[in-house]
């Protein structure tokens, strides 16, 4: 279920009454003529069915209200009434059409590339870095949760989707100087390491189980990209993004990013390049995949056909 609040000025409210008392799915509607102000108009409040919520949100930037008014929408985690509940259970469900206009809200939201974003992605190599040296499988898990790196993936693929260049410009320039001042960072911590004399004993010795496992792209390495890009699409589409998908996510970036500077700080200019071959094939296959898959998920509901339509999703 859907809670949508409406500002709407005077000569529209008509005609938007008009259509969303027409509209399946539009429950409990409120109007309040003349309760806004800055700017002036009425507020117009309802709840909404998923399943129906793309033709409304269709029909509100029809009338123009995207522009001339205010459109706010939040997601209802629980409701007590009966016709809010959800009303077809069991093992398997038919899907729902994602709300385009969350999705992409979502997108955007997280395509803001503050200082922490990079700060983010710096302490992830170096941690990454940590875990490398060491040998630490732990210390790699932890550098992919702290890594925000698919915020701009995705962002860059709904660019690609929705043809917005500006959103893919933003998008691989903060990719290119996130890793880069990542990978410069764990260059640096990586010599720091060297120079210090405590490199840990198996790391000089050749024992890199976790580094050989990055710095070595094949066939799997193409395999585990796809599916996490599909994971990626999938949960922000189905409402089901969390931690653990953005660490499966990451197991194809961050990794790679801190071995670049990990391998080149040693000398192992072979390891290095493999891992950049590694980061580079990732981030072009997740993007790839992450476009592809916005673009037919939106082509498959367009469409609608009968198997995929189900029952609006409270």
């Amino acid at each position: 279920m859907l809670r949508v609040r409406v500002v709407s000025p005077a000569g529209l409210t008509g005609p938007l009454l008009e259509r969303l008392t027409a509209a399946p799915g539009v429950q409990n509607l409120v109007v309040l003529r003349g309760a806004v102000h800055r700017p002036e108009g009425d507020a117009v409040h309802f709840d909404l069915t998923e399943g129906a919520a793309n033709p409304v949100f269709r029909e509100l930037r029809e009338l123009g209200l995207a522009r001339q008014g205010s459109i706010s929408v939040e997601r209802v985690d629980a409701t007590l009434t009966a016709a809010g509940t959800v009303s077809e259970t069991g093992a398997l469900r038919r899907e729902t059409a994602p709300v385009w206009e969350m999705v992409e809200a979502i997108i955007r939201g997280g395509a803001v590339y503050a200082p922490s974003f990079y700060g983010l992605l710096i302490i992830a190599g170096l941690i990454g870095a940590v875990g490398i040296l060491t040998n630490s499988q732990i210390l790699i898990v932890g550098a992919m949760v702290v890594g925000p790196e698919y915020n701009a993936i995705i962002a860059v693929a709904l660019g690609f989707s929705i043809r917005d260049r500006p959103l893919v410009r933003d998008g691989l320039f903060a990719l290119l100087w996130g890793f880069l001042l990542a990978i410069v960072l764990t260059l640096l911590f990586g010599l720091a390491v060297r120079a210090s004399g405590d490199t840990p004993a198996q790391f000089l010795d050749g024992v890199r189980p976790v580094s050989d496992l990055i710095n070595t792209p094949n066939m799997f390495s193409v395999v585990v990209a796809i599916l996490a890009g599909l994971v990626g699409v999938v949960s922000l589409t189905e409402s089901r993004a969390n931690a653990l998908i953005g660490v499966f996510i990451s197991v194809t970036t961050i990794p790679a990013a801190a071995d670049v500077g990990v391998s080149a700080a040693y000398g192992s200019w072979g390891e290095a390049e493999g891992s950049l071959l590694q980061l580079m094939l990732n981030v072009f296959l997740l993007i790839v995949v992450g476009a592809g898959g916005l673009s037919t998920q939106r082509a498959i509901w367009r469409r609608r056909p009968r198997w995929l339509l189900g029952r609006p999703r409270g």
